[in-house]
């Protein structure tokens, strides 16, 4: 599948995931704001997709991004983290969303699969009782140590003062 063709609003992947459950795909989902897609990313994403799955990434929308991360992030557009998320082969489908929480999308799409990085353990992820409400599963996958986008952006700055 061509790249820009994975990059989907919310009404077309409702109607592929629909598609995909007819064919038995098993629906896996995760969300990020991927701003300097890194090698921890594309780690944590192959490792999120599962043989025969369908891989859906959230992507957090600029503003999203802001009310995370502060007003200095993103500092990639989302049109172009998706563009970028895209060209990853374990990546199926990016849809980006306004919201917080990707609890509204997860609803939607109802994943046979969440997952969160594992971080995560011990807290709770949003949307797991809900995936868990009708059998589904909540996945918590290990992070490539050493691998930050807040690290990376430190270290540019820091190179700048020299």
């Amino acid at each position: 599948m061509k790249s820009n063709n994975k990059i989907v609003n919310l009404v077309k992947l409702i109607r592929i995931v629909k598609h995909l459950r007819r064919q038995d795909k098993k629906i896996i989902f995760t969300n990020g704001c991927f701003d300097i897609l890194h090698p921890g990313h594309i780690s944590y994403l192959e490792e999120a997709k599962e043989k025969n799955g369908i891989l859906v990434v959230g992507l957090n929308s600029d503003s999203s991004v802001r009310k995370i991360k502060g007003k200095s992030r993103p500092i990639i557009s989302q049109l172009d983290r998706a563009k970028v998320l895209a060209s990853v082969s374990c990546v199926d489908y990016i849809v980006i969303f306004n919201t917080a929480t990707p609890l509204k999308l997860i609803r939607l799409i109802k994943p046979d699969v969440l997952v969160k990085g594992a971080d995560w353990k011990g807290r709770v992820v949003v949307g797991e009782s809900f995936v868990n409400s009708y059998g589904g599963r909540v996945r918590l996958v290990k992070y490539l140590k050493g691998y930050s986008t807040t690290k990376i952006i430190n270290h540019i700055l820091s190179l700048c003062k020299r």
